[in-house]
Formats: structure tokens, C-alpha cells, sequence
């Protein structure tokens, strides 16, 4: 059985990525001193339009238009980047969703132009309102909503006709909406918010979808991944696969935990033979 380090989420870099640091090609080579045999890179998507760009992008002046250009230089040098270093380590280039108002078409249209290797899917966004980039945003998307469980529901709810829509090959850090959140452990078990934890379950089950064993809480001192530990077991006995995404930005962060992650996974009882990223979206004319 293969216990070989692999990330199928990371990779983010300063060069295509406002809140990451360092080259992408430094990054690569991290990975490969660190004794990587594949990655996958997953870049975040640019916006639909200029509606969706993060505080940190209008602080520099940047549009829609800007991050799309970025973004083909970004698929340029990952498969660049590929060839280079093809005897050394395999190198999936991907890209990671974001789910706001006119997503689907448009990570659709990614896809045909770039002929990417997989995606990740992603829900960063709740009725377009960013709920991850501070606290101070996600309190108020929960007040909007009335209370924290409610938030949670309708995040769910995003992330199953997200799965529905683009059939990702991997759902990317399942229970995020936790972040902000000290009590989300006692909240994921609620009946109201468990119920439709274990109905996007079953959907991932039954696509054979991945989901993302992300790393990223650990880099930052939390004490656990997403997933958390109740939805590890269930994800467990459901057979679904599970595989680290050190969710890295930069080359201090790149393959973060990963070997650890990786034990932890056997010691649950995880299959370590990891999938094969590919695309899996329906509705292409690839």
C-alpha cells in the first residue's frame, strides 16, 4: 500500500495569488525536496466579475479583467513547470471554485479554455458574501442570517448544488464555515446542520468524489484538519476517500503536515491508494 506524500490542494503562490508569497517554481522544488512523487496545484479561480474581488485585490487596483490575465499565466507556467520537472515529480495543474452568482457557466468555461488536469470545489462565499477573509465579516453574515446554525444550513445547502453543479474530483475543505467558529464542534452535530452534513455526504459517496483532508487549521495552531473528527468517522463509514491538501501559500507552508496527516488517515482505517486526479464536470464539449 502506497504511503507516498501527495497534496491534491496547494500550491498557492505570491505570483498568481495576493495572499500567498513566493514563485511557484520554488514551491515545486520544495515539494521535491521533501521527497513529493505528485501535487496537485490548485490556484483560485478569478472572479466572475469585478463584484466578487477580495479587499486585498481593490486595495492594489485590480480588476476581473487583471486577475483572468494572471490567471492564463498561471496555466502557462504549471504546465511549464510540468514538462520541467516531469522526471522528478508529477504535477497536477488544477484550480480551485469559488460558488457565487454566475460560477457555474464560468468555471465551466475554465475548463474548456485551459484544459486543466481536475478541480477542486470550493464554497468561500454565502449568497456572495465572503464568509472566510475576517471574523468581523463572518459575525455579520451569521447576524444576517438570524444565528450561526442557520449560517451553516444555507452553507451546506451552497455546497450540495455546488457538487451537484461541477461534479468536482475534489471537495475542498468540507466543513470551512467552522472557522471562525469556537463552538463548531457541538454545532456540527446538530440535527438541523448534521442532517445536511450527511445528505452532501451521500452525494460525495456517490459521485466517488475526493474529499480534501486540509491541513491548512494545523499550519495556523488549530488542533485539528477539516474535516473535523465526527465527520471523519462518517466519512469513514461511508467509504469515501480521503486525501491531504496542505492548502500551502508559499514555500514555508508547502507539504505541511502532510506525513502526519497521512498517519493519521491509516489509523482510521483510510486507503492510502490515492485516485488519479481528472475531470469529472458534465456539460463540457471537451
Amino acid at each position: 500500500m502506497s504511503q507516498e506524500l501527495i497534496s491534491y490542494h496547494g500550491g498557492h503562490s505570491g505570483q498568481y495569488c495576493n495572499h500567498a508569497e513566493d514563485l511557484l517554481e520554488e514551491i515545486i522544488l520544495k515539494y521535491i525536496e521533501q521527497g513529493f512523487k505528485a501535487v496537485g496545484i490548485t490556484e483560485h479561480i478569478p472572479p466572475v466579475n469585478d463584484q466578487f474581488l477580495y479587499p486585498d485585490e481593490r486595495a492594489l487596483g485590480l480588476s476581473a479583467t487583471d486577475l483572468a490575465k494572471r490567471f492564463e499565466s498561471y496555466f502557462s507556467e504549471v504546465f511549464s513547470l510540468k514538462k520541467k520537472y516531469a522526471g522528478q515529480i508529477t504535477i497536477y495543474a488544477g484550480m480551485e471554485t469559488e460558488t457565487v452568482t454566475g460560477y457555474v457557466n464560468h468555471v465551466k468555461q475554465l475548463i474548456e479554455t485551459f484544459r486543466l488536469d481536475y478541480i477542486v470545489g470550493s464554497v468561500h462565499h454565502i449568497d456572495d458574501r465572503c464568509f472566510d477573509y475576517s471574523r468581523s465579516e463572518y459575525d455579520g453574515i451569521a447576524e444576517s442570517f438570524g444565528g450561526y446554525d442557520l449560517m451553516y444550513q444555507r452553507y451546506f445547502d451552497l455546497q450540495y448544488e455546488m457538487i451537484q453543479e461541477l461534479t468536482p474530483f475534489v471537495v475542498g475543505h468540507f466543513d470551512l464555515i467552522r472557522i471562525y467558529d469556537d463552538a463548531y464542534e457541538e454545532r456540527l452535530t446538530r440535527p438541523a446542520i448534521a442532517e445536511k452534513i450527511d445528505r452532501n455526504l451521500a452525494l460525495i459517496k456517490s459521485l466517488d468524489l475526493v474529499m480534501d483532508f486540509n491541513l491548512r487549521p494545523l499550519t495556523r495552531g488549530e488542533k485539528e484538519p477539516y474535516i473535523t473528527g465526527s465527520i471523519l468517522k462518517k466519512a469513514k463509514r461511508l467509504g469515501i476517500c480521503l486525501v491531504p491538501g496542505d492548502d500551502s501559500h508559499g514555500v514555508a507552508e508547502a507539504g505541511n503536515h502532510v506525513s502526519t496527516a497521512t498517519q493519521m488517515l491509516i489509523r482510521n482505517g483510510f486507503s492510502t491508494q490515492w485516485p488519479v486526479p481528472k475531470i469529472l464536470t458534465k456539460g463540457l464539449k471537451r
